[in-house]
């Protein structure tokens, strides 16, 4: 019996996705094109990824068209917010504010960045009010 498969990304998929979201709806040889650009991988594999993703519901396909068009099943932002939860549900214990100390005392924040996470603290604190 095959396991259900991962709702995990794997690096491929989030490429795969990356593609779709910057570029829009595409056939699988463009996928593949796109694909090549920064890694070794066979058109035969560039289709099997995108089978599988299909299986995963992260891609749709319009098989009204053909060659058939691939187009992400979910936003990026509603992607990341998912990765997001999943991660700090694993790694963090659900704990979110675990999550912003260890972001920021690991990598240096831009000024703009410190701007907008004390915009964010702000109007977060006052919702609480």
């Amino acid at each position: 019996m095959p396991r259900p498969p991962s709702s995990q990304l794997t690096e491929v998929e989030l490429q795969i996705l990356r593609i779709l979201w910057n570029k829009g709806a595409s056939t699988a040889r463009q996928i593949h094109n796109y694909l090549t650009e920064d890694r070794n991988t066979n058109y035969s594999t560039t289709v099997k990824m995108l089978s599988v993703m299909l299986r995963k519901a992260l891609v749709k396909r319009d098989e009204t068209v053909h060659p058939h068009l691939y187009q992400p099943a979910a936003t990026q932002a509603r992607t990341q917010q998912k990765m997001l939860k999943d991660l700090i549900q694993k790694v963090y214990n659900g704990s979110a504010g675990s999550l912003m100390l260890q972001a920021l005392s690991s990598q240096k924040a831009s000024p703009e960045e410190l701007a907008e996470i004390r915009q964010l603290l702000d109007k977060l604190e006052g919702d609480e009010k």
